[in-house]
């Protein structure tokens, strides 16, 4: 793999040597590999049929995820976090043991070591958050919760400089990965100011499908924003925002 450079950036192929942009800039490499059809049909060529079915399958369900909450998501990931997510989800699957390599699923794997996921390296909310918080869900009614007592914000949650108010918000993801169908809602506090005195006491709750037969994942979040001539603006862009999987539930 190459790096591009100069001023006229190519894309496609020339001569055999692809040229392509990722996120790392614009790359080339050569041309090659082994023929799809030989892939899709040669016997020799199981196991990469295999792996690139649990893998596809750990895509979908990246997708699915992402698409879900993609309500608080947009405003908290990084430019990675989709391959990040897809190798977790990946090894997800390969934990699990009722199905037989290449047909191994995410319901049937282990969801719980999704829980800590950050959406958002650069703003991880393990290093952002420091009160103590008690979430639940409850399967029966569908109410995902989640309850903070009174804290000082500048003591309490490390903001990036600049941060005049922060919010908390909190979502909950019915994902069938089977169907590839999923149910989101969130709740949120208002705008708080960040300053050394107490906030009052924070409850959210967001209520999804009662006595649900599918695997649900809780979020939890911390947005910045400066305030400008009374106006709210998201500090960066939300490049700071956290949020991360907070509970895993599975039926």
């Amino acid at each position: 793999m190459a790096k591009q450079t100069g001023i006229i950036k190519l894309k496609g192929t020339i001569g055999g040597i692809s040229f392509y942009k990722t996120t790392d800039g614009h790359l080339a490499r050569e041309k090659g590999g082994v023929d799809a059809s030989r892939i899709a049909n040669d016997p020799a060529f199981v196991r990469t049929r295999e792996n690139g079915s649990e893998f596809g399958r750990a895509g979908k369900g990246g997708k699915l995820l992402r698409n879900a909450i993609r309500i608080l998501l947009q405003n908290a990931s990084d430019k990675r976090v989709t391959s990040r997510l897809t190798k977790d989800l990946l090894a997800i699957i390969k934990t699990d043991t009722a199905n037989e390599r290449g047909l191994r699923t995410l319901t049937d794997g282990d969801l719980n070591l999704l829980l800590g996921f950050e959406f958002n390296l650069n703003g991880k909310l393990g290093t952002t958050l420091f009160t103590p918080f008690v979430n639940a869900f409850d399967r029966v009614s569908g109410d995902a919760t989640l309850n903070l007592d009174p804290f000082s914000p500048t003591l309490r949650i490390a903001a990036p400089s600049g941060t005049t108010h922060f919010k908390v918000v909190m979502g909950a993801a019915e994902l069938d990965f089977e169907n590839e169908t999923s149910v989101f809602e969130s709740d949120e506090t208002a705008i708080l100011p960040y300053t050394a005195a107490d906030t009052a006491a924070i409850a959210l709750t967001a209520t999804i499908t009662a006595n649900s037969t599918v695997d649900v994942v809780q979020v939890l979040g911390i947005e910045f924003y400066q305030e400008v001539n009374g106006q709210m603006y998201a500090l960066k862009n939300g490049a700071y925002n956290a949020l991360s999987v907070v509970i895993v539930d599975t039926p």
